[in-house]
C-alpha cells in the first residue's frame, strides 16, 4: 500500500484499491468492531457514502416542555424591540431569600467545592425529615431521602424504574408534559386521565381507578397541580388510597412540589400520610417554587429503601450528586426563617384573585379560581379559537406570553394555561391587552 492511500483512508482502516487491509483493519477484525470506509483522494467525492450512525429510536417519542419554547420566543421579540408581557413561564418572581443566598456563599468560602455522597450530604437529608414532620406530621429516614438536581429528575428516574413496553402508566391530564414525554420515552402507554374543569381540575378517584389494569405499574399524581391550579381534596385522595389496595403491583409516584402553595384556608394532604401504601410510594418534592429556588436546581426526593438504592444508582451513572454549595443553601432554606415562604404565598394569593376577575371579564373566557400552585386555566372555547392558534397570536400580536392548553395534554384543548408568578401590575397589563385583542377580534368578526 502506498503511503498516499495510507492518508487518503484515514487511519488506513481498509485496504486501498483491493490491497491487503492494513493492520487496524485486522485488529479491528479481531475485536468484532467495523472498520472504517474509504475514501477519494482528497477534492473527489467519496467512493461511498459514510456509514449513518443510528441513534436509539426512543428519542423519536421524546417530547419537551413548550413553556420554555414560549419563553425564547417571548426573548426573541423584546430583543427586537416587542414589550412583552411573560405569563408563560412557571417560576416566582421573586429573589431566593438573603440567608440562603449567602448560606451557599458561605460554603464556597468554607470551601466546599468537592464530590458529595450521590444521595445529598447526611445534614440535608436530615433537614429534609426534619421538614416533613414539622409540615406534614409524618416520620421519614434520611436514609429514605435522595437529593437530586431539581424535582424533576426523580420524575425522570421513577418512570424510567417503571415505564417498559407493555406496561401502563397512569398520570394527570392535562398535567406537566414530562410525564407523557418520558412514558413514551420508555415504550410505556401513557394513560391520560382526565382533570376535570367541573370537578376543579382535582385528579377523580373513581375515573383514575376504572382507568387502571393489571398491567398498570405507575400511577402519577400532581396535587396542587401544574397547569391548572387543581387540589385534590382528603376525601378524594381517602377514596383513591383505598382503591389502590386491589393493585398491588401498581407503584405511585406523588409530585408535591407546589405542596406549600395553597389557598382559601386549604391544607395540603400528602399521600405520606398513608401508611399503607408507604412501601412503594415515591414522593417528589424541592425548593424551586416555595423557596424562588428555580435556577438553583435542588429537589428532593422520598423512596421505599429497595428503590431508593436503584435510584442512588442512577444518580452515580448519570450526575454524580448535586451541587454542593447548592446543599448549604437547602439547609438554610429549611431550617431558617419561613417568613418568606408565607409572604410569597400571600403575594401569589392577592395575584390570583386579581387574574381570574379580570379572566371572568374577557369576552369568551371563563375561569375556575385555583385552589393551589401559581396557575389559572381558563377555558377560552367561546372565543371561537382554538387554544395553540390563540396562544401564538396574543404572543405576536398583543405582546402576552402565554401557554396553550393542547401542549399540556389531550385534555388541555379550550384552555390557556397563565402563569400569576408575575407582579400584579404586569397582570393586568396583560389582561388588560388580551382585553383589547378579544374585543377587537370579536367586532371584526361581528361585523363580517
Amino acid at each position: 500500500m502506498r503511503a498516499s492511500d495510507e492518508v487518503q483512508c484515514g487511519s488506513g482502516d481498509v485496504g486501498a484499491r483491493g490491497q491487503a487491509p492494513s493492520e487496524t483493519a485486522r485488529r479491528l477484525d479481531e475485536v468484532g468492531l467495523p472498520r472504517r470506509q474509504p475514501f477519494a483522494n482528497k477534492g473527489r467525492r467519496p467512493q461511498e457514502a459514510p456509514p449513518v450512525i443510528s441513534v436509539n429510536p426512543a428519542f423519536a417519542r421524546i417530547g419537551e416542555e413548550n413553556a420554555f419554547a414560549v419563553l425564547a420566543k417571548a426573548a426573541e421579540l423584546q430583543r427586537r424591540g416587542h414589550d412583552i408581557v411573560n405569563l408563560g413561564i412557571g417560576q416566582p418572581d421573586f429573589k431566593t431569600p438573603p440567608h440562603i443566598v449567602e448560606a451557599a456563599v458561605k460554603a464556597l468560602r468554607d470551601g466546599e467545592h468537592g464530590y458529595t455522597d450521590a444521595t445529598g450530604i447526611a445534614p440535608l437529608r436530615e433537614a429534609v425529615s426534619e421538614d416533613l414532620q414539622r409540615r406534614l406530621g409524618v416520620e421519614v429516614s434520611p436514609d429514605l431521602v435522595l437529593i437530586t438536581p431539581g424535582g424533576k429528575v426523580a420524575m425522570f428516574m421513577a418512570i424510567l424504574m417503571f415505564g417498559v413496553p407493555g406496561a401502563d402508566i397512569l398520570y394527570p391530564d392535562p398535567g406537566f408534559p414530562i410525564y407523557r414525554s418520558m412514558i413514551e420515552f420508555t415504550g410505556a402507554r401513557p394513560i391520560p386521565a382526565p382533570m376535570r374543569e367541573e370537578h376543579g381540575f382535582a385528579f377523580s378517584a373513581e375515573e383514575a381507578l376504572k382507568l387502571m389494569t393489571p398491567e398498570t405499574r405507575l400511577v402519577i399524581l400532581n396535587s396542587p397541580a401544574n397547569p391548572t391550579g387543581g387540589v385534590t381534596p382528603s376525601d378524594e385522595i381517602d377514596k383513591l388510597v383505598a382503591g389502590l389496595a386491589g393493585f398491588p403491583n401498581a407503584a405511585i409516584l406523588s409530585d408535591e412540589i407546589y405542596g406549600q402553595l395553597t389557598y382559601d384556608g386549604l391544607a395540603h394532604q400528602s399521600l405520606l400520610a398513608y401508611p399503607e401504601i408507604r412501601d412503594r410510594l415515591i414522593l417528589l418534592d424541592g425548593w424551586s417554587k416555595t423557596y424562588a429556588m428555580t435556577g438553583w436546581r435542588l429537589g428532593f426526593s422520598v423512596w421505599p429503601r429497595l428503590w431508593r438504592e436503584l435510584a442512588r444508582k442512577l444518580a452515580v451513572n448519570s450526575y454524580s450528586c448535586v451541587n454542593s454549595a447548592a446543599q448549604f443553601a437547602g439547609i438554610a432554606a429549611l431550617r431558617g426563617p419561613q417568613d418568606s415562604v408565607a409572604a410569597m404565598r400571600d403575594e401569589f394569593d392577592r395575584r390570583r384573585k386579581a387574574v381570574v376577575a379580570g379572566l371572568n371579564r374577557l369576552p369568551g373566557v371563563s375561569a375556575v379560581t385555583p385552589k393551589g400552585a401559581f396557575y389559572a386555566f381558563p377555558n377560552v372555547a367561546r372565543t371561537g379559537w382554538k387554544a395553540k392558534p390563540l396562544a401564538s397570536a396574543l404572543l405576536e400580536e398583543a405582546g402576552v406570553a402565554v401557554i396553550s392548553g393542547p401542549d399540556f395534554g389531550v385534555f388541555g384543548e379550550g384552555y390557556l394555561r397563565l402563569s400569576y408568578a408575575n407582579s400584579l401590575d404586569n397582570i393586568e397589563r396583560a389582561l388588560a391587552r388580551m382585553q383589547d385583542f378579544l374585543s377587537l377580534r370579536a367586532s371584526a368578526s361581528a361585523r363580517a
